[in-house]
């Protein structure tokens, strides 16, 4: 049941058996050993193995937590929370074998302070459920990676999405956590003031840490009002460069945009495919604008004159709820979408993120070397602040196949950090991005990252193997 990573020890099988006992005894049925239950929580969304846990909890309150990691303090066991399982880096995998924490049933919405423009929920929460229960009070989370992942697991990837360039990412809209410690101990990040300079940033270190720290069971969020007007529009361009130098134009213009989305040319295809919709195929731009009915209409004419300047247009607006919708479920449902480009192959998402100013060469290059390398990757991205992904098709069976796509995946980060960029935007490091961690940050900054880990974590338990190697 251990990982094979784990067989140089040879008491943590025993610890493990010991560990799964004493939960059983203590937490009942919310102790399952079931393989398939175990290797559903394990990674299945990358080209990486599955490497499940050894028993997965089902906790329902910050103290089933606390009564898990206090066993597995004791006993030196691995701990890896588990939120929705949408991680695409093998952040949920556990190669040392270990407990599974799965958080899903902790889903509450404790509270809502509309004057104060923030809530409390438990980490279960998704990002639609969320929005749903704030739509009546004309509120609004505005993070939006596509996929329905929970608010805990957003916070432990450092998600970011396509509204991230109006609203910023996880880390901007997080004001204080709620942490079990490695031993077992509850920590509080912050207060819920909007400032503060009292002290170390705690809240910011445990958001991203991916679980390596701690277990976040609490989280304290910035909410926004509903915008009085929206309107979405699709952009059509001759060429990617084109498209990319129409956002770049965009940003530094200082129009304030909520989205703005790049799909090359087979992705569109894709996506009238997956979604019936009949939108030229060629790079195209998904755009979101919001605020007052006047700015608006002004954000929408200012951008169509810098379209016009590459080329692009004319635009096709939607402005009915339903309409708005469809589009940009289509737009998330990309992964999806690209599933029928190579049957029997893995959709395998990696992503990069460089400075505004680099995006149009970095994409460019990177579409150069899809076509160079006979690959089918299509292109999509959050290409207001630099960060864009590829989902490329992979037959993970054939060493041939897979080598030359983690040969793209390395050409594809070594060009970001040339650029002056970074190895991952929002996907986070997980088990698949440890390696260029060291090329990204230096190793000084690394050793800096292992000496937090070791302070906060000595045994080493909280989700091991991930982001930086103890």
């Amino acid at each position: 049941m251990v990982a094979a990573a784990a067989k140089s020890d040879s008491a943590m099988p025993d610890r493990i058996a010991q560990a799964v006992q004493r939960l059983q005894a203590a937490l009942d049925h919310k102790v399952v050993t079931n393989r398939s239950v175990r290797e559903q929580h394990a990674n299945v969304t990358t080209y990486l193995p599955n490497e499940p846990a050894d028993a997965v909890v089902f906790a329902e309150c910050t103290e089933d937590v606390q009564a898990v990691v206090r066993v597995c303090d004791e006993l030196s066991v691995p701990v890896i929370a588990w939120g929705a399982g949408t991680s695409l880096e093998g952040h949920v995998n556990a190669p040392f074998g270990g407990i599974c924490i799965d958080l899903s049933r902790m889903n509450r919405i404790l509270a809502v302070n509309t004057a104060d423009l923030d809530c409390v929920i438990e980490p279960g929460v998704t990002r639609k459920r969320l929005n749903e229960e704030l739509r009546d009070q004309g509120l609004f989370f505005p993070l939006d990676p596509g996929a329905d992942a929970s608010l805990g697991g957003m916070v432990s990837t450092r998600c970011s999405g396509t509204n991230a360039v109006r609203y910023g990412t996880m880390k901007d809209n997080v004001l204080s956590l709620k942490v079990v410690t490695p031993t077992g101990e509850i920590l509080t990040t912050a207060t819920r003031a909007r400032k503060s300079s009292a002290g170390y940033d705690l809240t910011r270190l445990y958001v991203g840490a991916e679980g390596t720290l701690g277990i976040v069971t609490e989280i304290t969020l910035k909410l926004y009002g509903i915008p009085e007007a929206v309107s979405a529009a699709v952009c059509p361009f001759p060429s990617i460069e084109a498209a990319c130098n129409t956002v770049i134009a965009t940003i530094q213009s200082g129009i304030p945009v909520a989205r703005i989305e790049l799909l090359d040319e087979e992705q569109v295809k894709a996506s009238n495919a997956y979604a019936k919709l009949t939108l030229a195929e060629t790079p195209t731009l998904f755009l979101e604008f919001h605020g007052t009915e006047a700015s608006v209409h002004e954000q929408a004419d200012r951008f169509g004159e810098l379209a016009a300047e590459y080329g692009g247009g004319p635009s096709v607006f939607a402005v009915k709820p339903e309409e708005r919708t469809r589009l940009w479920q289509a737009r998330h449902d990309a992964y999806w979408s690209v599933l029928p480009m190579r049957p029997g192959a893995k959709a395998v998402a990696t992503d990069v993120c460089v400075p505004i100013s680099s995006l149009a060469e970095c994409v460019m290059e990177t579409k150069r070397d899809i076509v160079e390398m006979g690959l089918i990757a299509p292109i999509v991205g959050h290409v207001g602040d630099g960060n864009f992904h590829t989902t490329l098709m992979v037959n993970v069976d054939d060493p041939e196949d897979l080598a030359k796509a983690k040969h793209y995946m390395k050409r594809l980060v070594e060009r970001a950090l040339a650029m002056g960029g970074t190895s991952t935007g929002e996907h986070g490091v997980g088990q698949g991005k440890m390696k260029y961690m060291e090329g990204e940050h230096g190793a000084a900054a690394l050793e800096a990252m292992r000496a937090i880990k070791r302070a906060l974590d000595p045994k080493n338990i909280m989700n091991p193997g991930k982001i930086v190697a103890i």
